[in-house]
């Protein structure tokens, strides 16, 4: 694909000698990468469980800057500082997220003398704290959402004003963006314990409690702007991005144009994306988020002053490098003129996460014993994440960024369907199957994308299986292992499984979950026989390796194999299983405690309202679990007294772990 457009820039020297990336991840990565192609030396920052991440290995230096939770880290505003001072850089570039929102952070960089690669901080008090964005924006004429965003944070004065507004209506953080701290509350009764919940999420991701509250408007578009400013009044538009698939107010699928806007509503919405931006006379990327109604009105929501998640489809359409922009901005170099932007084609973008849509998305930990993304024209795959990495609960579950480029949006969409079933992971769960439904539902090919989409059309998604396929890799993951066993014992061209019996074969069993696959099979010298119940298999070229392509029973494909303590884990073009192999003499569980409450997920505590002692209804809260930025409450099965408490706030504790044992019923 040649580049859809390029714009040329000045020949300036740059005042800038490194750049120090004040984040973790993807994002980390794509900085790191803009800066290199500049010419830029690069300091990577990391907490003690990120040391293996990619982006320490890919900058020119890193520093750790703390443990593993963000406000010790990423968050601890002292910790970069000095990291910077200690290697000599000179500019900073938060990219988004952590402290890329944070008006104080921004200005002691610049007060230490460094060069800050965002906007500047009074543009971000006004535009990152989302109350006094909505406030500015009604003052221009911009409309907003009905709702309320004054100084009076009493549970009283919220409750008076969604009463006014009519519910639903949602609450959310006033300094912060990403869905984090986000509630929709449906009834007065609700409200209270909404904003307990979002005021405790919003100081954890944000370090400021404060909240607003708008009317939920069900079904909506969400539909953003870029702009790019010069510090200087002078703000440009990037066209705009449709983000309407979401799930807990987080976007996992953006693509570009928005199938929803003619040539005149799109000129419409980016002048005022335009308009917001002079109004700050912005400085640097930033995005402009309307939602729009079924009849194309649209409503301002927030400015998030910074990079945002979706930002390659944008580079994808135009042939900008936005982050180029980002450090050519913040070094004084001027923009382009309007007209010099131009789009070709469309792209789409799919967040891949370590999250369990069949499970309410809660999120998935682990070691990825395999991790493949696929290469090819018109994709791009910006991923934080490599093989062997560990997934922790400290931080948000995005993996990677699978994006792709098409001529029209049906091409983007094939080439984007393709592109997730050549997605392979192992290790944790993923949302790769629910991303590929999505883009191969009729709906959505149909342009009908609202933020209400999960809900309407996917609401009892499960992940897609093929029974004769993990089948078959049942089958070659138990003549692999009688390769690698024969190859153990010194002996490769000795066949195995010899028996005074000939027809009598080798039996293994495995566990898929709830289900078990007994295989009989045959080493025949130069192929295998299997047999599981009814269905038998001639098989041909398993090996001892981890890849290989086998015939089973006719069918011939690549495999990947992957073992990781109890857990073997094949994958080939179809999907991944992950196989338990069952002892020949299983030992006895031990049995749990009736009426025990266990962890769902890994996570740490963030609250144990009970003690021992306390008499509970069905339905309360018993403890509240936060990871990877979601917190997931724990309610009472049946009334009954708590008899054990096995938990404290600040613990991390592993899934299935038991927290709480109630009595009674």
């Amino acid at each position: 694909m040649s580049t859809p457009n390029t714009v040329s820039t000045p020949n300036t020297v740059s005042t800038l000698t490194k750049v120090l990336v004040a984040n973790r991840g993807e994002i980390a990565v794509r900085v790191l990468r803009t800066c290199r192609a500049l010419g830029l030396p690069t300091v990577a920052v990391y907490s003690e469980v990120d040391a293996g991440l990619p982006h320490v290995a890919l900058a020119d230096e890193a520093i750790c800057i703390g443990p593993a939770p963000a406000t010790e880290s990423y968050l601890n505003a002292a910790a970069i500082l000095a990291a910077a001072a200690r290697t000599g850089a000179d500019a900073i570039h938060p990219g988004y997220g952590f402290l890329s929102e944070n008006a104080p952070f921004a200005e002691a960089v610049e007060a230490a003398g460094l060069t800050f690669i965002g906007p500047r901080p009074d543009a971000m008090r006004a535009m990152g704290d989302k109350a006094a964005a909505r406030q500015l924006m009604a003052a221009r004429g911009v409309p907003v959402v009905p709702g309320y965003d004054g100084e009076d944070q009493s549970d009283a004065r919220f409750a008076q004003e969604a009463a006014r507004v009519g519910y639903p209506v949602l609450v959310k953080a006033a300094a912060g963006g990403g869905g984090k701290g986000m509630t929709v509350v449906a009834e007065p009764a609700a409200l209270p314990d909404a904003l307990a919940r979002a005021r405790r999420l919003a100081l954890a991701a944000f370090k400021d409690d404060r909240l607003l509250l708008e009317k939920y408007l069900e079904g909506p578009r969400h539909v953003e702007v870029q702009i790019l400013g010069d510090g200087r009044g002078r703000v440009l538009h990037v066209f705009e991005r449709e983000c309407s698939i979401q799930r807990r107010f987080q976007k996992i699928i953006e693509e570009t144009p928005s199938p929803a806007l003619d040539d005149e509503k799109r000129a419409a919405l980016c002048a005022a994306g335009v308009a917001a931006g002079e109004a700050l006379a912005y400085r640097g990327a930033g995005t402009v988020e309307f939602i729009l109604d079924a009849h194309g009105a649209f409503y301002f929501l927030e400015v998030n002053t910074r990079l945002q998640v979706e930002h390659p489809i944008t580079e994808l359409i135009t042939g900008l490098d936005l982050v180029a922009w980002q450090i050519r901005v913040a070094r004084g170099e001027a923009l382009p003129p309007q007209a010099s932007i131009t789009a070709r084609g469309h792209a789409v973008e799919c967040r891949l996460y370590a999250e369990d849509p069949a499970r309410d998305f809660l999120p998935s930990t682990g070691r990825l014993v395999m991790f493949e993304l696929p290469q090819g024209p018109h994709l791009r795959m910006d991923a934080g994440v490599a093989e062997g990495c560990d997934v922790s609960v400290y931080y948000d579950p995005l993996l990677a960024k699978l994006v792709a480029w098409g001529e029209t949006r049906d091409e983007a969409l094939d080439r984007m369907a393709g592109a997730l079933l050549r997605t392979r992971v192992a290790g944790v769960t993923t949302n790769r199957d629910l991303l590929h439904a999505v883009v191969r539902h009729p709906a959505f090919r149909a342009g009908l994308t609202t933020t209400a989409f999960l809900d309407q059309h996917l609401p009892a998604f499960q992940a897609a299986s093929d029974p004769a396929a993990v089948l078959r890799r049942a089958v070659v993951l138990v003549l692999h292992r009688a390769c690698r066993r024969r190859l153990d014992q010194g002996l490769p061209t000795l066949r195995g499984g010899w028996r005074n019996n000939p027809f009598r074969g080798q039996r293994e069993v495995l566990l898929d979950g709830e289900t078990s696959f007994q295989i009989e099979y045959f080493d025949r010298g130069g192929h295998f026989e299997a047999r599981h119940g009814t269905e038998h298999f001639v098989v041909r070229g398993v090996h001892p390796g981890t890849v290989f392509s086998a015939e089973v029973g006719g069918h011939r494909t690549t495999y990947r194999i992957a073992l990781h303590g109890e857990y073997a884990y094949v994958a080939d073009g179809l999907g991944t299983s992950r196989f338990a192999r069952q002892a020949r003499f299983p030992a006895g569980l031990e049995a749990e405690a009736a009426g025990s409450l266990a962890a769902p997920m890994p996570g740490r505590v963030v609250q144990v309202p009970v003690a021992v002692g306390d008499q509970v209804v069905k339905g309360q809260v018993l403890v509240v679990l936060e990871a990877m930025k979601m917190e997931q409450s724990l309610l009472a099965p049946h009334a009954g007294q708590v008899v054990a408490v096995d938990c404290a706030v600040g613990q991390v504790v592993e899934a299935g772990a038991v927290l709480v044992v109630l009595e009674g019923g």
